[in-house]
């Protein structure tokens, strides 16, 4: 989408100001302030293509945080519903796992039905829209090769239409339950029965207690649970090309939550399922799905805890011995974030700035020599080569633009240039130096300690 010579809505720039400012990704917005990560968009969009065409993928995407592993998901989330991709998402938390016996793998699967989103319905709970527009697609099409809606049989030939598109998901795990499933939708939705309408969606959501409550409203003997909730998104997956999108894009970020669980054998169940969804993807045991999971450094590599202390996960996600800093191979499953460049970081400043005076009608007089400086201020810290985040930069690049709002007489090249600005105002940061350079010296004397022991 280009927005270079768009206007931005208040609405979004409110978003887009206000997500930035806490530290967190908005949802709307990101093509406005996307800068960087073509190679990694790239590649991903590869995957994204493959995808569509019957195959399937698993990406990590692997970076510090705040180094922007959960801005180039949302990027990519924007992408592929703009290509008809349904998408859902979800956090990992103490109570959502990948895998749980408590309910926290069944809580995941909750978190992303109710993320579930396409295009006319980004914000999420778009699942009932789905299942409508696939049935008016079902009919409008027997409409148009000429079967009149007043027709005395043409539910039965929509039903009949109905039936052969979930007909061929009664070869997957679970297939011919979810097809029966979506056969009472159907009824229900030419019934016009509200009721089994909602306990149709309240099955799909993972929200039946107990086998017993879902036979008596619906006449099923199943439901989703802690251990198959995996098999209902390559259900999912399949069915959502049926009825007319391009696959499923399935995203989880913060894997570090699994890093923290304190009992290793919980912690190893989980990395299995990982395991599960990466085979399938790579062995055809999943069609028209793609999952991108997203970890800090010590998540994914960690050989105690992290997802390397699974061996069989570590072979198959471990760089080879060609790629490196310098030649960066964005096909393997494993995408390492690097830093965006400090000129990076000025053009996302720059289009930061106008947002701002576009939200709040102001007359912002900030220069490019301006942009330069603030840049080379927080660039100048000590570690910043290797430590300095995006959202560092931008959460003190908006604050400086707040400060220069509400202060209309301060002068920008005064401020910028100032002791106040650049020390004064970030103690965290200066503490956070004085440490680095603390620890710096203990090693030091340790090492010269060492030496000295050794001779």
């Amino acid at each position: 989408m280009d927005t270079n010579n768009r206007v931005i809505p208040k609405r979004i720039a409110s978003s887009v100001i206000q997500s930035l400012k806490g530290g967190v990704v908005p949802r709307i917005g990101l093509p406005y302030i996307t800068v960087g990560r073509k190679n990694e968009i790239d590649a991903l969009l590869h995957d994204v293509d493959i995808i569509s065409e019957g195959g399937a993928s698993c990406r990590f995407i692997e970076g510090r945080y705040g180094s922007g592993k959960s801005f180039l998901i949302q990027t990519i989330r924007n992408y592929v519903m703009d290509r008809g991709f349904v998408v859902m998402d979800a956090d990992l938390s103490p109570e959502r796992r990948l895998y749980g016996n408590k309910g926290q793998g069944l809580a995941t699967y909750k978190e992303l039905i109710q993320n579930m989103s396409v295009k006319s319905r980004p914000e999420g709970g778009a699942l009932s829209l789905i299942l409508d527009k696939w049935i008016q697609g079902v009919s409008s099409a027997l409409i148009m090769e000429g079967v009149p809606s007043d027709n005395p049989s043409f539910t039965a030939q929509v039903e009949k239409r109905i039936f052969q598109v979930i007909s061929s998901m009664n070869d997957l795990v679970h297939g011919f339950d979810f097809a029966r499933i979506l056969t009472i939708y159907y009824r229900s939705y030419a019934e016009g029965d509200e009721a089994l309408k909602a306990a149709v969606i309240k099955w799909f959501r993972g929200e039946y207690v107990n086998k017993t409550e879902a036979k008596r409203e619906l006449g099923v003997g199943i439901i989703v649970t802690d251990d198959d909730w995996y098999e209902y998104m390559k259900l999912f997956a399949y069915f959502f090309k049926q009825a007319g999108y391009s696959g499923l894009m399935v995203m989880i970020d913060e894997l570090v939550n699994i890093y923290k669980i304190p009992n290793a054998i919980t912690r190893q169940y989980n990395y299995e399922k990982i395991l599960t969804i990466y085979n399938d993807t790579l062995q055809g045991k999943a069609r028209y799905l793609g999952f991108i999971m997203c970890g800090t450094p010590q998540a994914i590599e960690d050989q105690r805890r992290g997802v390397y202390s699974y061996e069989a996960l570590r072979s198959r996600l471990s760089q080879g011995k060609f790629s490196g800093e310098r030649l960066r191979d964005m096909l393997a499953p494993v995408i390492l974030l690097e830093p965006l460049t400090a000129e990076e970081m000025l053009v996302l400043c720059d289009k930061l700035a106008d947002i701002h005076k576009r939200l709040y009608d102001w007359d912002l007089q900030l220069s490019d020599e301006d942009l330069a400086v603030f840049i080379r201020i927080e660039y100048g810290r000590i570690g910043a080569d290797s430590h300095i985040t995006p959202r560092e930069v931008i959460r003190d690049f908006i604050e400086l633009l707040d400060i220069l709002y509400q202060h209309p007489g301060l002068d920008v090249e005064a401020l910028l240039s100032s002791d106040e600005f650049s020390y004064a105002k970030d103690p965290l940061a200066q503490q956070e130096d004085e440490a680095v350079l603390s620890i710096m010296a203990d090693d030091n004397d340790r090492d010269e300690g060492f030496a000295e022991f050794t001779l």
